[in-house]
């Protein structure tokens, strides 16, 4: 008895064995399938490159100018190029900052027009939203925007697949240092640096506190070997 119980305990064992090796291969096959009738659910990006010591600052621009002079001056100050993404509102009222960012040669990215919540929105809309902005900021500085950052992180089916018809690349983050929210320079610093690692992508807005906190968050990275890139330069291999 004890003998035919081991060859049934042993059968059993490996029937499991093979069924969940087999219901893994199932999952890779149906995530690779997925991948091919649906290509824009790969082209959502939360980091960059990760064997790269580069991060990248990513600033979403929707509200107002006063705190962009101090946060370009520190980025001369350390030679850093990073990624604005702009809201068409945005451009409208201030199309002469675009010009600057431009002109300082930092990067430019799509930020739709209306901040809009674009998961709430149809494939129609979601492209309106995007090449309104692109159309206006190419009026404005002569470029062809290729990353698009929806406003909130707020995405569905439609908006990967409009932004993947129109030629553009779904840039989300890895950390979000909130400060639209908390208005606190040290919570900011500690949000955007606490172990901050290769191929990061750190969203922040043009805030008082975020300038506050702007200088020494570029000193860790430069103290810790990592390179402030534009966004696009962060995924590069």
């Amino acid at each position: 008895m004890d003998k035919k119980f081991r060859v049934f305990r042993n059968i059993g064992v490996n029937f499991v064995i093979v069924f969940m090796l087999g219901f893994l291969c199932v999952l890779t096959i149906n995530n690779d399938v997925r991948s091919v009738f649906n290509p824009s659910l790969a082209n959502v990006v939360y980091r960059g490159n990760e064997s790269q010591n580069n991060v990248s600052l990513m600033i979403n621009v929707y509200w107002g100018n006063e705190y962009l002079p101090s946060m370009l001056k520190n980025f001369d100050n350390f030679g850093v190029k990073t990624t604005f993404f702009v809201g068409g509102m945005w451009v409208s009222k201030y199309p002469e900052e675009l010009i600057n960012l431009s002109n300082k040669g930092h990067e430019i990215g799509n930020h739709g027009f209306f901040h809009k919540d674009h998961d709430k929105l149809n494939y129609q809309d979601n492209q309106k939203e995007i090449m309104n902005t692109h159309k206006l900021v190419k009026q404005y500085i002569g470029q062809e925007m290729t990353l698009f950052a929806p406003p909130s992180g707020a995405f569905n089916n439609d908006t990967l697949n409009s932004a993947d018809d129109l030629g553009y690349q779904v840039i989300m983050w890895s950390r979000d240092t909130i400060d639209w929210r908390d208005q606190d320079a040290n919570l900011i610093y500690e949000r955007a640096t606490k172990k901050l690692s290769n191929g990061e992508l750190v969203l922040m807005h043009p805030t008082l506190k975020t300038a506050e906190a702007l200088p020494r968050i570029l000193q860790y990275c430069k103290d810790n070997n990592l390179n402030v890139v534009p966004v696009s330069s962060a995924l590069l291999a």
